[in-house]
C-alpha cells in the first residue's frame, strides 16, 4: 500500500493512553502524516498540550468548526467507548466531512496492553449496530495456553482467524494454522506475522498447515507430528442453503472431518479439545444443523482420563464471510434492493472478537464433556438490522433503498434457539458463559448411523448403490435427528 503523504492532517479522538500511544507511533514512523490535535470531552484535558500537540474540546463543538476546514483523517482512540458513544462520535465525524475515519477496536483493551496503529481499522456497521460486548481479559484467560502448542482448524475462516489473532497474546509456544484453503491460510499467516512485527502479542512460532479434515490418515499424522497440546476445531461447511443443495458434502466434512480430528487428538493424547458449534444444532431441520449436532456428540462422548473435550455453542457472528451483513452491504452499495427472508425472522448475533474471546476463555475453564453456550442476549430482528444498515450508509430504507422479502430458504427457521425444550442452561461464574444440562443424546444410535453414512460419503465397491445418495443420507440422519426435514421431491443424486 502506498504510504500516506506527510501532509496528511490527523485528529485523534481521545487524549488518553491509547491516543497518546498512537500519536507517538505516528510521529515515529513519519510517513502517515502529522497529528494536528487531540479531541476530548474531559475538561481537565481540554486546553493542555501533549508533546506539543493541543488537546481541543468538547468534541462536538470542535467537530462543528471543522466542517469549514475538514482534516483528512480521524482516529477514534477510545477502546472503552460504548456503542452509543461510538455512534455519536462517528456521526459527528461523518458530518464534518472527514475523508477517512478509523478506530482502535476493543481488542486492544482485551489484550490488556498498548494499542498499536496497525490495529486501527475502518468502522463497520457491526461495530455500531449491536449491544456493548462483554470485556474479557485475555492475558488472564489465556494463561492455560502459555508454553503450549495450539492447533486451530479452519484458521482462515472468520472465527478461526480471530481466535488466531487473539492467541498471539496467550504466550503459546507454537500456533498451528490448519485449513484447506491456500489463500485464506496465507492471508491469516501474513497478517499475524505483520502484527508480531508491529509489537502486538507475544513471539509464538506461527506454522501454516494445508490439509483436509476428511483425510483420516493425514489428520492422524499431522496432530501427532505437531504434538499439539490444545486443539480449537472451528473448521466446518456452514452455509445452510448451500448445504441443503449439497447434503452429502455437509456430512462428509462436518461429521467425518470432526471424527477424524477427534480420533487423531485421542491418539496423540491432546490435553484440551474444543469444538465450536452453532445454534443450528438445536432441534435441527437442516442437514447442516444435523451434522453439527452429531459433531457435538462425537466430542462430548469422549471420556479420556485427564483430558478435556468440550463444546461451545453460539449463534450468528456479525461480519463473517457469507453472513448477512456483508450481503446487505453489497446490496446497498449497488443501490438495492436489500433482501430479507421474512419480516418476522430473528437471529442471535455477536461480534466475531467477542465470540472468540469467550470461546478462548471457555477453553480454559470448561470441564470435561461440558457443553457451553455463549449468552447472546435477545434475538435481533433481521428486518430492523437491514433498516439500520441502510441508514448507516446514509440512505432511507424503502424510500431510497427498497427492502424485499424473499421467503425462508431450504433449511432455515424463523427463530433459532440455543437449547432444546427439556434442556437447562445454568449460569457460570464467567459473564456470558452458560453451561447446558442436556437431555438429548441422539437416541444412543450414533455408531450405527455413522457406519451407514460412511458408504454414502466415501465410495465402497460393496455398497456402490448408496454412494452420494441424498435420499439415503437424509433418511439415515432422520433416525437420530427426528426434526430433520426430508424434501419429498429431492432427487437421489
Amino acid at each position: 500500500m502506498t504510504p500516506r503523504r506527510s501532509d496528511n492532517r490527523i485528529y485523534i479522538i481521545g487524549a488518553g493512553i491509547t491516543g497518546i500511544t498512537l500519536a507517538r507511533e505516528i510521529r515515529k514512523k513519519g510517513i502517515f502524516g502529522r497529528v494536528v490535535a487531540f479531541l476530548d470531552d474531559d475538561p481537565q484535558k481540554i486546553g493542555s498540550r501533549i508533546h506539543s500537540t493541543p488537546v481541543l474540546g468538547p468534541i462536538e463543538e470542535v467537530v462543528e468548526l471543522l466542517k469549514t476546514t475538514p482534516a483528512d483523517e480521524a482516529i477514534i482512540a477510545i477502546p472503552g467507548a460504548s456503542r452509543e458513544q461510538l455512534k455519536r462520535i462517528f456521526r459527528l465525524l461523518v458530518q464534518a466531512g472527514f475523508v477517512r475515519i478509523r478506530f482502535v477496536p476493543r481488542i486492544s483493551q482485551i489484550f490488556d496492553g498498548e494499542a498499536h496503529l496497525i490495529q486501527a481499522r475502518q468502522i463497520n456497521p457491526e461495530d455500531l449496530l449491536t449491544r456493548d460486548p462483554v470485556q474479557v481479559n485475555l492475558k488472564k484467560s489465556l494463561a492455560y495456553l502459555r508454553g503450549r502448542r495450539v492447533l486451530v482448524t479452519g484458521a482462515g475462516g472468520s472465527i478461526g482467524a480471530e481466535l488466531s489473532r487473539q492467541l498471539l497474546s496467550g504466550g503459546a509456544e507454537r500456533l498451528f494454522l490448519f485449513g484447506h484453503g491456500e489463500n485464506s491460510i496465507y492471508e491469516i499467516e501474513r497478517e499475524l506475522r505483520l502484527l508480531q512485527e508491529e509489537g502486538v502479542g507475544e513471539r509464538a512460532t506461527i506454522v501454516p498447515i494445508l490439509g483436509e479434515l476428511q483425510d483420516r490418515d493425514f489428520m492422524r499424522y499431522i496432530v501427532e507430528r505437531t504434538r499439539a497440546d490444545v486443539v480449537f476445531h472451528t473448521a466446518a461447511h456452514k452455509h445452510v442453503p448451500m448445504l441443503e443443495a449439497n447434503p452429502v458434502e455437509a456430512v462428509k466434512n462436518n461429521v467425518f472431518g470432526t471424527k477424524n480430528i477427534v480420533d487423531a487428538a485421542l491418539a496423540a493424547e491432546v490435553e484440551r479439545f474444543l469444538l465450536v458449534s452453532t445454534d443450528k444444532a438445536v432441534d435441527p431441520n437442516s442437514v447442516y444443523g444435523a451434522s453439527k449436532l452429531i459433531a457435538e456428540e462425537l466430542v462430548l462422548r469422549q471420556d479420556s482420563p485427564g483430558k478435556v473435550f468440550l463444546v461451545v455453542r453460539f449463534g450468528n457472528v456479525l461480519g463473517s464471510r457469507g453472513s448477512i451483513l456483508p450481503l446487505f452491504r453489497s446490496q446497498i452499495l449497488k443501490g438495492g434492493p436489500v433482501t430479507v427472508t421474512d419480516p418476522e425472522s430473528r437471529r442471535f448475533f455477536m461480534t466475531i472478537p467477542e465470540a472468540s474471546s469467550l470461546v478462548l476463555q471457555a477453553g480454559g475453564v470448561g470441564e470435561p464433556r461440558g457443553l457451553y453456550l455463549l449468552d447472546m442476549g435477545e434475538p435481533v430482528s433481521i428486518k430492523e438490522m437491514a433498516e439500520q444498515m441502510v441508514r448507516f450508509y446514509g440512505y432511507e430504507p424503502r424510500e431510497e433503498i427498497p427492502i424485499v422479502y424473499t421467503g425462508l430458504r431450504p433449511g432455515e427457521k424463523l427463530v433459532e434457539s440455543l437449547w432444546s425444550n427439556g434442556d437447562r442452561a445454568k449460569s457460570t461464574e464467567y459473564p456470558k458463559i452458560l453451561k447446558l444440562d442436556r437431555h438429548y443424546a441422539l437416541n444412543g444410535q450414533l455408531e450405527g448411523v455413522i457406519d451407514r453414512l460412511r458408504p454414502i460419503c466415501f465410495y465402497n465397491d460393496r455398497k456402490a448403490q448408496v454412494y452420494r445418495n441424498r435420499n439415503a443420507l437424509r433418511q439415515t440422519l432422520k433416525e437420530i435427528v427426528p426434526t430433520l426435514l426430508v424434501p419429498e421431491d429431492e432427487p437421489a443424486h
